[in-house]
């Protein structure tokens, strides 16, 4: 296992490559939590993740070492714009495996690096099967997004640029997927100051960590299946569980729609755009599952910001109906003229904002002379959602909402 030295010899490498992200006061956070919340925002990384840190650590030190042979990754994304971005920095040949589903921005951010993309697999771990026997054919070298100690020291220099602000942290709170970056960040913690408590938090539907944290061995689970992409990690690596076992305090599980509302509320009252494994510090934090003493300081990892467009617009959306600023209902009218004049006065009458309208008179399950009206709401609170349920009762309507 490393030490803090090869920590500090990793940040000496990142010293002019990787951004020394800020790391800010959160009020409403703090407020809301009762402990004294830092952000420290990697998302705002060069790449848009912390995973460059350990990838361009890793291929440094194949140069130093004398080998530009090239490289060979695998990664559902962030640490494939790492590896591109540091072979391209050195001027020598990458090759990454992503798996099918990944989403466009994250390879279209490989490929501006220069690196050959090959989509290969379901998840990360069919791609990181074929990635490595490429590497073994070719004789290239593989640079793992975790399970590397040059990675972990790379990815611990995070935690050097908090302590050099904030030197009386009580805990730090982190991503976990495959375990690199909370390895990295509990060997610099744990010698500079061993009191600091290291939670990690990964993802309900990628819990192979978590597991194996609780069980004492490295754990493998049948599926992933969550928003978090990031940490959507299968089989849980020996390599990195080793550290963890020694040096971190808790591991803690937060679900789909938990994360959803961490990059709402990161996104709407931070001002920040933070991708699903990026946020599940935060949403761990928003639903109560951190257990400190009032007035902790507390420093929160936002780890990567490359969120795709669809999948936050869906976030969106979802948030929205969830805190009751939006409703979506299917109303039956007699399908007459003026009937649909009749229901928007209605809506008029409590300050509903009708922002989409739909309207089907062909529908099987009508009854002739009905129509369906199809609408989204623009609400202000689940009290001014009761009120135009209870208007569209008392004047006949039948509705169903739409969640």
């Amino acid at each position: 296992m490393i030490r803090l030295e090869k920590v500090q010899k990793a940040a000496q490498r990142l010293e002019n490559i990787a951004q020394k992200t800020p790391l800010a006061y959160a009020p409403i956070l703090s407020e809301l939590s009762g402990y004294n919340i830092y952000l420290k925002k990697d998302n705002l990384q060069v790449t848009g993740s912390f995973k460059l840190r350990g990838a361009f650590n890793k291929i440094a030190t194949l140069i130093e070492s004398g080998d530009r042979r090239g490289v060979v990754a695998a990664s559902a994304g962030n640490h494939a714009q790492g590896v591109a971005f540091g072979a391209k920095y050195f001027k020598i040949d990458a090759t990454i495996f992503m798996p099918e589903a990944t989403p466009l921005n994250k390879v279209q951010g490989v490929k501006a690096n220069g690196a050959n993309v090959v989509l290969k697999g379901s998840n990360y771990d069919e791609a990181y099967s074929f990635a490595i026997e490429y590497a073994k054919e070719k004789n290239l070298s593989f640079v793992h997004p975790f399970a590397d100690d040059e990675v972990i020291a790379g990815q611990g220099s995070i935690f050097l640029e908090i302590f050099k602000e904030i030197d009386n942290l009580d805990a730090i709170i982190v991503p976990v997927g495959g375990g690199g970056l909370i390895s990295g960040i509990a060997v610099a913690a744990k010698e500079l100051n061993p009191n600091i408590k290291v939670i990690g938090i990964a993802s309900a539907g990628a819990p192979a960590m978590a597991n194996s944290f609780k069980k004492g061995r490295a754990l493998s689970t049948n599926s992933v299946r969550t928003i978090a992409d990031g940490i959507a990690v299968k089989n849980a690596s020996e390599f990195t569980l080793e550290y963890i076992l020694k040096l971190v305090d808790d591991i803690l599980l937060v679900c789909d729609d938990e994360i959803a509302s961490g990059i709402l509320f990161l996104l709407e009252r931070q001002k920040l755009l933070v991708e699903g494994a990026g946020a599940v510090g935060v949403a761990a934090l928003l639903h109560n599952k951190i257990d400190l003493e009032p007035n902790s300081n507390v420093a929160i990892i936002l780890s990567g910001g490359n969120i795709d467009v669809t999948m936050l617009n869906l976030i969106i959306e979802k948030g929205l109906l969830k805190s009751y600023r939006k409703m979506k209902l299917v109303v039956t009218l007699i399908d007459k003229p003026g009937a649909l004049e009749e229901f928007s006065h209605l809506m008029r009458e409590v300050s509903a904002n009708i922002v989409h309208i739909g309207y089907d008179r062909t529908s099987t399950d009508l009854e002739f002379g009905d129509a369906h009206v199809t609408v989204a709401l623009e609400t202000k609170g689940e009290h001014h959602q009761e009120q135009i349920r209870d208007i569209l009762r008392d004047n006949g309507y039948l509705f169903k909402e739409e969640h």
